[in-house]
C-alpha cells in the first residue's frame, strides 16, 4: 500500500512539473502468452527473450492478474490514468499506444496554448 501512495505522489510531482505521463497496460490472454513463449523458444533469434523465470512466473498467472488489477485500480489517477490495451494483436496494440500518446500530446499543447492566452 505504501508503494502505491509513493507511486501516485511521484506521478503527481511529475505532472505538476509539466511532464506528460502516459501509462499503458498491454493485456494478453494466457493462451496468447503461451503461443508467444513457444514461438520464442522455437525461433533462434528470439531465444534470448524467454527464460526459465518466465515459465515459472507463468504458473502464477492468476496471482499476477489479481496484482495487476490492484495496481491499476490504486495507481490510476486523474493526472496519471492507465490506458488498458488488448494486445492479442501486436499491430493493433502498437497503434493504440501511438494514438493515446498523440492525443495526450495534443491535449497538452492545447492547454499550453490556452494558458498563453490568459
Amino acid at each position: 500500500m505504501r508503494a502505491y501512495n509513493e507511486i501516485n505522489a511521484f506521478e503527481k510531482e511529475l505532472t505538476d512539473s509539466g511532464f506528460i505521463l502516459c501509462k499503458f497496460w498491454l493485456a494478453i490472454s494466457e493462451e496468447e502468452q503461451l503461443r508467444r513463449f513457444k514461438a520464442r523458444e522455437e525461433t533462434a533469434y528470439k531465444n534470448y527473450k524467454i527464460t526459465e523465470e518466465d515459465w515459472r512466473n507463468r504458473l502464477k498467472w492468476n496471482e499476477y492478474a489479481i496484482a495487476a488489477g490492484d495496481m491499476v485500480d490504486r495507481t490510476s489517477t486523474r493526472y496519471a490514468p492507465w490506458t488498458l490495451i488488448s494486445s492479442e494483436d501486436k499491430r493493433y496494440a502498437r497503434i493504440q499506444v501511438l494514438r493515446t500518446t498523440v492525443n495526450a500530446l495534443e491535449k497538452a499543447m492545447k492547454k499550453k496554448d490556452k494558458d498563453k492566452e490568459i
